[in-house]
């Protein structure tokens, strides 16, 4: 409740006053969370701390802007108006604080400092790892944080200062770059097909056993519905797992089908790409800060990933589906073994 002092104070000029004696950005952050997640859950997964953990820093933040941000029900959580009006004020904290940030970064030595970037787990794993080396090189003093997740990652809250998505970011103070498309389809080890056959349609492949990735920027779950409508995933699935790595190796081991982009040929593993006309072709997008793309590493970060993407060198990223059989004719660059990381190519 108000002391009497407030009646009549609209509650803009509250906020503004309550806010002005703020000390800790931390259980600020924290209530943005909290807002952006729609619920006390969400945002303490999202932030990796117990939901009690939120909930007292949730409490703190009140005491500090002597006010009721949340009030809670049965149907969950919900932001009042004075709670709506700190929203505001803290957004524009945020954002101060991130530009203080950048200007410091700016003021750095330009091509000295580090750069985070963050990819999804298989783009970052088999495709950019492999080939930073090429960046090492060229800039020596400055440190790649690759950050290889199937979380997408917001450059506006300055999660990374680059990064790469499966999906188009919806944020609307972005920068942003299509760099090109990945086609997904369907693979095999020989192993697997000398023991089982190799499906040529979805008919067929409904007999047969899938490994398969559920992440959240691959939205696996529709795209199995969308593949396989009423067919449960009980009916069809082997073994599931989170991340591209150990879906590469079961499926190269021979554990089952599995779907990968068509440059897993040049991965190694003896894996063959199966004639199965599901192909599903996923854009990939980069993102930054337009602060941060005046940084000079990051600029100069940001060229290279372009260029990483390019499908006039790639013909894997162009927008129309090359087959990994015509890669050979289509590529005319080093030769793939030294792209993928040293992975044998031989007898293919």
């Amino acid at each position: 409740m108000h002391s009497v002092a407030e009646r009549g104070v609209p509650l803009e000029e509250r906020s503004k006053t309550n806010l002005s004696g703020l000390s800790d950005w931390d259980a600020a952050r924290i209530f943005l969370e909290v807002v952006r997640c729609g619920s006390f859950r969400s945002a303490a997964e999202r932030l990796s701390l117990s939901i009690n953990a939120v909930r007292r820093r949730i409490d703190d933040f009140e005491r500090q802007t002597g006010t009721t941000l949340f009030t809670r029900d049965v149907h969950g959580t919900h932001l009042t108006d004075d709670g709506a009006l700190v929203v505001s004020a803290v957004e524009r904290m945020e954002a101060a604080t991130f530009d203080v940030l950048r200007a410091s970064d700016s003021m750095a030595n330009a091509l000295s400092g580090e750069v985070r970037v963050a990819v999804t787990e298989g783009l970052g794993t088999f495709w950019l790892a492999p080939r930073l080396v090429e960046f090492q090189q060229a800039y020596p003093k400055i440190l790649v944080d690759l950050h290889c997740a199937m979380r997408s990652a917001d450059v506006s809250r300055h999660e990374a200062d680059v990064a790469i998505h499966l999906s188009r970011p919806s944020a609307l103070d972005i920068k942003l770059v299509r760099l090109g498309r990945m086609h997904l389809m369907f693979w095999a080890a020989e192993k697997y097909i000398a023991k089982h056959g190799a499906p040529r349609t979805a008919a067929e492949l409904i007999k047969h056993r899938l490994v398969l990735q559920f992440a959240d920027q691959l939205a696996a779950k529709e795209s199995f519905e969308s593949f396989f409508p009423g067919v449960s995933e009980r009916d069809l699935l082997v073994m599931k797992t989170n991340v591209s790595s150990a879906n590469y190796w079961a499926v190269a081991n021979g554990a089952g089908i599995g779907v990968f982009p068509s440059y897993a040929i040049a991965l190694g593993g003896k894996l063959i790409p199966l004639e199965v006309e599901l192909n599903r072709p996923l854009d990939i997008w980069l993102s930054y800060h337009p602060g941060s793309g005046r940084i000079p590493r990051v600029r100069h970060m940001i060229d290279w990933l372009i260029e990483a993407f390019n499908p006039a060198r790639f013909p894997w990223f162009k927008e129309e589906f090359v087959h990994p059989h015509e890669f050979k004719d289509e590529y005319m660059g080093e030769p793939l073994t030294h792209l993928f990381g040293g992975f044998s190519t031989e007898e293919r």
